[in-house]
């Protein structure tokens, strides 16, 4: 399980807290998605996460562990994330970049192992990348290269799955397939965290949604808890129509058009 406890962080400079007193959980074996308007914290958490923003209060925990107290590497054997913006220093193959995700696991005295190579094949099938392996890093599309940082987390094969909006750039059916894999994941028992602008996807495949807002969380439960007009029409300050999906029955959001006086 993924925990954060009451977490408040602010960014170097800036006098307002990016969130302040975010409680949540995303439980192993659930797709828990965390949503929200521009600016309202999402990526914070995940900078949280990850140790980039010093935390003033509160704690972040991994199956009880106190981030703040692992080892990078200890961190990345227990969760894996694809954050929502990286470069990389000089260009790979797609194969190499994938490999990258076993570093976690590899010691400088055993060396590349068949159980390695089976993760790395596992993750560039499951992410659906196979006819990109050979391609170098620097040839990819917005779209492809976020597949491959998915294939390059799941090759990890940690226990939570952290992912800052990996459906950016991405088509109809890759956003499917996407969606599709991380319910799979949680099938399986991973601890799926989900940042992401896609609402109706969300409200499709995430167990439990929590909204947040200025930096505080304005709404958290079940899609049908979360996903309704007044909540959504407060938080993105925008006239809405929350609507059933014909296909599966969850919530779907309509924006409509034009502001309201």
């Amino acid at each position: 399980m993924i925990a954060f406890d009451s977490v408040a962080a602010r960014y170097p400079r800036q006098r307002v807290l990016a969130v302040d007193g975010v409680t949540l959980a995303a439980p192993a074996g659930q797709v828990t998605a965390v949503v929200g308007p521009n600016g309202s914290g999402k990526s914070t958490l995940v900078r949280a996460l990850l140790g980039r923003i010093r935390l003033e209060r509160g704690t972040v925990t991994v199956d009880g562990a106190d981030v703040a107290s692992l080892a990078p590497r200890e961190r990345a054997r227990r969760v894996a994330v694809v954050p929502q913006r990286e470069s990389t220093a000089f260009p790979l193959s797609v194969r190499e970049m994938v490999a990258l995700g076993r570093h976690p696991h590899l010691s400088g005295f055993a060396g590349w192992r068949p159980e390695d190579e089976a993760a790395v094949v596992a993750a560039i099938a499951a992410a659906g990348v196979g006819d990109l392996v050979e391609r170098s890093s620097d040839e990819l599309s917005g779209g492809e290269w976020q597949r491959v940082r998915i294939a390059r987390a799941l090759a990890q094969r940690a226990p939570a799955l952290v992912l800052d909006e990996p459906t950016t750039f991405l088509d109809i059916a890759h956003e499917m397939s996407v969606f599709e894999l991380l319910a799979s994941l949680a099938a399986e028992g991973i601890a799926v965290l989900l940042v992401s602008h896609q609402l109706n996807l969300v409200a499709r495949f995430a167990t439990q949604i929590v909204l947040l807002h200025h930096g505080v969380v304005a709404a958290a439960g079940t899609p049908n808890d979360v996903m309704r007009g007044d909540i959504l029409e407060r938080v993105y300050d925008w006239p809405v129509v929350v609507t059933r999906d014909p296909a599966v029955g969850a919530p779907s959001l309509v924006p409509l058009r034009g502001r309201r006086s």
